[in-house]
């Protein structure tokens, strides 16, 4: 059973930076695609970064491209995603996700849809 315990949420000041962590409990992390997804209030929830099994591949939403840097500790088990510049609209339940890939996969890139395993979230609030 994979699970997945985000942290580093909370208050910031429009302008600021927080660092979102990820902690999954797996056998081996590098057998997965992981991701962070957000939902603000009354909206859906949407992608905001992804980083494939290797490290070598990311993906950012357009509203946090230049502002976000995920990266992963394969040996550690951990994924960070890293925001600057927060806004206001960056207000959300944060989730970190992870989807299960054969070894060596190499499909195409980015891989939106298929994630299979959610954490609980964290909250960000973005102060102006």
């Amino acid at each position: 059973q994979v699970q997945l315990v985000e942290s580093g949420g909370g208050l910031a000041q429009a302008g600021g930076s927080l660092r979102l962590s990820c902690a999954a409990s797996v056998r081996a992390l590098d057998s997965y695609d992981m991701g962070w997804f957000r939902q603000a209030p009354g909206k859906e929830r949407e992608v905001v970064a992804q980083i494939s099994w290797t490290g070598e591949n990311t993906y950012y939403a357009d509203s946090v491209k230049g502002r976000s840097t995920i990266s992963r500790d394969n040996a550690k088990k951990i994924v960070y995603l890293q925001m600057n510049s927060l806004k206001t609209e960056d207000t959300a339940v944060y989730y970190c996700a992870a989807k299960y890939l054969p070894p060596f996969y190499g499909g195409p890139w980015p891989r939106l849809t298929g994630y299979e395993y959610w954490g609980q979230g964290t909250q960000v609030t973005v102060l102006s």
